[in-house]
């Protein structure tokens, strides 16, 4: 071995003397990097239990005989309406034949100010006739409900502790990527101050049917009965959202759970404990997501947008100036890429803002400002919505039967005279059935086109040179665009 081979394996057994093998290193560094994680949720767990708080609701309702068919959570710890938000309503054969009794809920809720103000979902406390908080150090308040907003299921209650409380600093949900870590606290199964950890599985969730104005942050974090109205936070403390729900065949845990975004909470509860109750914004038309089949009946390359399928009269949005049949792409600049997104940013408008909408009509931009009117009482549900008889004609093609529109039908149905065609039957599993088109419903268009007589409408239908047949459809008293393909 010459004197310079002697002097490297010397370095080298040196070096995996003092430092270790590659495999070593990267073990410890593994290691190291689990115990960083463990210490940042230590952390968060120390700043945030003492703001998250065990709910406990009573309510007086009235009592119903058993039978078969009862409710099998009546009586449970958990209450009634808790199991019914994750198994659904069950069968009714009772009868309230027995007295009044007290029944009783738990959640949870996290303190936003130092004086006293608790966030929770509506679905725990809002029918409550008395509610108690608990903290993490055994400490018991009864609290007073502020308000509460069912169709985003937030709630706001206070307590009068007569001291500084801790709370929780709100963040900004807008900036949670997929991916992110987040931890959930709560109360599950009433075990009280749990926190469970996982990421962000998804954002903007919408269509799953639990409140009116959905965009839920998804988490595979562990949540379960009890979390409901806890913090959903990041790695530095702060609530990014509140828990609210679950999805689960079995009542517990299956890796899918939904937290409101806090931006939304904290325009909702900044509403509450100002005013007590939420006033909505709307401009007044009826929406629905742009298909590819509805893009090309459109002319529109894109699928970018939303179609407006009907303009309510005298809507902030007629006065200024939207149409039946624009696309709306922008949003005060920014896009515009679903219907639950525009409707949620529309209804978090304060009525009396300007708004600049960017539409798409007949192949040309246009901006069109439009001062936002606030939600009456018969629209708060609603919003800015997406969207037998002789004498027949028959479309087989859509699998439609169709009905010239008398004075008598137009009265029945609440159609104004001549101003479509009725549907008198839709075939089953036809084209026309699959896009959901029911009988009583009433063609205004086809392929933008007036129409008001079924002779027409099958004209037409046979002659158009495309794929696809586009109609505008009122249904249950709105309108809605729907492209048919039938060849």
């Amino acid at each position: 071995m010459t004197r310079h081979s002697f002097f490297g394996f010397l370095f080298l057994l040196l070096s995996l003397l003092v430092l270790g093998s590659p495999a070593l290193l990267a073990q410890d560094t593994g290691l190291e990097s689990l115990r960083e994680t463990g210490k940042a949720f230590r952390s968060v767990a120390r700043d945030v239990s003492p703001a998250v708080v065990y709910i406990q609701v009573e309510q007086e309702v009235q009592a119903r005989s058993r039978d078969p068919w009862t409710n099998p959570f009546e009586g449970s710890p958990f209450g009634e309406e808790f199991f019914r938000r994750f198994f659904g309503e069950p069968p009714r054969g009772e009868a309230p034949d027995r007295p009044p009794r007290r029944a009783t809920g738990q959640g949870s809720g996290f303190l936003i100010s130092a004086d006293g103000y608790i966030m929770t979902n509506n679905h725990v406390v809002g029918d409550a006739d008395k509610i108690t908080v608990q903290f993490q150090d055994g400490r018991e308040f009864e609290a007073e409900l502020v308000g509460a907003d069912p169709p985003t299921d937030v709630a706001l209650i206070r307590i009068d502790a007569r001291e500084e409380l801790p709370f929780i600093k709100l963040g900004d949900s807008d900036r949670l990527e997929v991916g992110d870590w987040v931890l959930a606290f709560g109360n599950p199964f009433g075990l009280s101050h749990t926190m469970t950890a996982g990421i962000v599985s998804a954002k903007g969730r919408s269509g799953i049917g639990l409140t009116d104005y959905e965009n839920f942050i998804q988490t595979d974090a562990a949540i379960n009965p009890g979390n409901s109205g806890g913090p959903l936070v990041n790695l530095d403390g702060e609530a990014v959202g509140m828990n609210t729900a679950i999805f689960s065949r079995s009542g517990g845990y299956m890796g899918i759970g939904f937290a409101i975004p806090i931006n939304m909470a904290k325009n909702i509860y900044l509403q509450l404990a100002e005013h007590g109750k939420v006033t909505r914004g709307r401009i007044g038309v009826y929406i629905q997501d742009l298909t590819r089949e509805l893009a090309e009946s459109f002319d529109i390359d894109q699928r970018q947008g939303i179609l407006v399928s009907q303009v309510m009269e005298g809507s902030a949005a007629e006065k200024g100036g939207l149409k039946q049949g624009d696309v709306i792409l922008k949003l005060n600049g920014e896009s515009v890429d679903n219907v639950a997104s525009f409707r949620n940013q529309i209804a978090l408008t304060r009525p009396g803002t300007t708004i600049e909408l960017e539409i798409l009509r007949e192949g040309r931009l246009r901006k069109h400002r439009i001062v936002v009117d606030a939600m009456d009482a018969e629209t708060a549900a609603r919003g800015d919505v997406p969207a037998t008889a002789p004498d027949t004609n028959e479309l087989p093609q859509l699998g439609l039967r169709l009905q010239k529109l008398t004075p008598e039908l137009a009265d029945q149905f609440g159609y104004q005279p001549d101003s479509g065609v009725l549907v008198a039957a839709v075939e089953p599993g036809s084209v026309a059935a699959r896009a959901g088109i029911d009988s009583g419903a009433l063609i205004e268009e086809v392929n933008r086109v007036d129409v008001n007589d079924p002779e027409q409408v099958i004209s037409l239908v046979s002659e158009s040179q495309r794929d696809t047949v586009l109609l505008l459809v009122r249904q249950g008293g709105a309108s809605r665009y729907i492209a048919l393909r039938f060849r």
